[in-house]
């Protein structure tokens, strides 16, 4: 006898999102979480437009619009300063509108306790999701049928027990569960511990306007040596700031207000609301599955809240893995999908810490090291202005999972890639207008979606037919090529319930192609 089909502990974004997916698939879901409200620490707020592809499909985009802290006509694109806030040299950054084409929503920001409330109203309006707040997980035992989740009230001493088919720890980066699961986990220690500031400052806004459109700002300085002080938006006149701090800092022993006058470039009023502080590492867990118990989110991974990485890549966790669950729950998915999981997003993860947060410090300490306006202005603002013309933050970040057990072909799953209006196998499918003017995202299926363009009778009728003799769910969506169809490059292409190629062609066979994507053939 089990309670649900799916136990989450850790109800935060990624948590609740995975709740969402779930209970949208029909899938019985309990989520433990010990806050009864959303923590209000402004962290987690550059949401890309795959993140906000996600809001879509689980029925919040709007609601999550709604919820921006800031004016709905006020910007929130980004750039970097040198030296302090206020310098003259600086360029745009992190300019997601660049790569807008290749998603179908737009990008957003907001505070994380924002974005968690609008997933917390949505999760409520799910028959199949019931919501535990005010629980902590304490502990679990698997055995071949499923897991008994142990839960203790946050606040007094109540105890209860769960009984699901599968865990999963969506916990953060102490995560108990992949504790009790035996998950390793390693990583990369800078040895720096920064502050995070949480500050009201009137006056400080009225200086940026001097920068329209901008909603964060990242200042580099020869004497932090490629790390970052990052200032945020959270409203109108709130801010938030991490930086390294010397080490030993604690509240009482260092002076952040002028700290915060240095990094900003002048002395202006302001109001210190929240002070915090955090360990400058990146670290991984080494699997993310333990039989029947998974890992999701930060969790699985842990990094500086460089670039905004951290909640979008547990968003995907969260869409990989809750159809995959449901999938195998339902009778459909294969002996090797749950295992594909792993095998996707944990290389993804592995790139994007390699060749963007690890690689943003040393490039940005390799430019303060060799180019200074002091030392010759003219060179360094042909290189200053250089260094960013490209946008390869933006343009080469285009997570993957070519090669991957259910994509199958050359290469192998990562975050570095590039983007292509082409349907190529394990990558996210570009969006593209429908001969009668629809979007290809506004007919995609909850499972799998088969897009023929001039495809012949019989391969269509071969497709239905491997679908329905192994119970995988698949939508037909039919139209004629051109007006931009033809860029996708095949006539049939085969995409995923999360919106990726799983194959694209004019001919095979559908049986093996199918029973390859959803892990019966791997």
């Amino acid at each position: 006898m089990t309670d649900y089909d799916v136990a989450i502990v850790g109800g935060g974004p990624v948590g609740t999102g995975l709740a969402i997916e779930l209970g949208q698939r029909g899938i019985s879901t309990v989520v433990i979480e010990r806050h009864h409200e959303p923590q209000p620490i402004p962290k987690g707020q550059n949401l890309t437009q795959r993140t906000t592809e996600h809001f879509h499909f689980w029925g919040c985009e709007a609601a999550l619009r709604a919820a921006r802290t800031r004016p709905q006509d006020a910007g929130i694109g980004g750039m970097t300063a040198y030296g302090t806030l206020l310098s003259d040299y600086h360029y745009d950054w992190l300019n997601r509108a660049l790569v807008r084409e290749f998603y179908f929503t737009d990008n957003e920001r907001l505070p994380q306790y924002a974005t968690e409330g609008v997933l917390r109203a949505r999760a409520a309006e799910i028959e199949s999701v019931d919501l535990f707040y005010g629980w902590t997980g304490i502990g679990h035992e698997q055995d071949d049928d499923g897991v008994t989740v142990h839960l203790a009230a946050h606040r007094g001493d109540e105890a209860r027990s769960f009984r699901a088919r599968y865990l999963v720890g969506c916990d953060g980066a102490r995560s108990g569960v992949r504790e009790a699961a035996g998950i390793a986990q390693s990583g990369a220690d800078h040895g720096k511990v920064a502050a995070l500031i949480l500050f009201r400052s009137e006056e400080l806004n009225e200086k940026l306007k001097r920068y329209p459109g901008k909603a964060f700002y990242n200042v580099l300085h020869p004497d932090f040596e490629g790390y970052w002080q990052f200032f945020g938006r959270v409203d109108q006149d709130t801010f938030f700031f991490h930086a390294p701090v010397p080490p030993g800092t604690s509240e009482d022993n260092f002076g952040f207000t002028a700290f915060l006058h240095r990094a900003i470039g002048a002395e202006v009023a302001l109001q210190i609301e929240y002070l915090g502080f955090w360990d400058l590492r990146v670290t991984q867990a080494e699997h993310y599955r333990q039989g029947r118990v998974f890992i999701a989110g930060d969790a699985c991974h842990s990094h500086p809240p460089y670039g905004g990485y951290g909640i979008n890549t547990g968003f995907e966790d969260a869409r990989n893995l809750g159809w995959k669950l449901a999938a195998c729950l339902q009778g459909w998915g294969g002996p090797g999908l749950l295992d594909s999981y792993e095998a996707e997003r944990h290389p993804v993860f592995a790139s994007t810490a390699r060749d963007f947060i690890e690689s943003f410090i040393e490039d940005d300490r390799k430019f303060l090291e060799t180019y200074s306006p002091e030392r010759d202005e003219a060179e360094f603002i042909q290189k200053w202005t250089a260094r960013n013309a490209g946008a390869e933050e933006v343009n080469k970040f285009e997570p993957n999972y070519e090669g991957s057990p259910i994509v199958g072909g050359a290469g192998a799953p990562g975050a570095y890639g590039g983007h292509e209006v082409r349907a190529r196998p394990g990558h996210h499918l570009t969006p593209q207008r429908l001969s009668d003017r629809r979007n290809v995202f506004e007919v995609l299926g909850p499972g799998f979606t088969l897009l023929a363009f001039d495809a012949g009778e019989s391969a269509l009728a071969a497709f239905v037919a491997a679908a329905e003799s192994s119970g995988t769910p698949l939508a037909v969506v039919r139209d004629t090529l051109g007006e931009g169809r033809e860029a996708y490059g095949a006539p049939l292409i085969l995409v995923r319930p999360d919106q990726f190629v799983a194959w694209a062609g004019e001919t095979g066979d559908p049986a093996t192609i199918l029973g390859r994507a959803t892990g019966a053939m791997t």
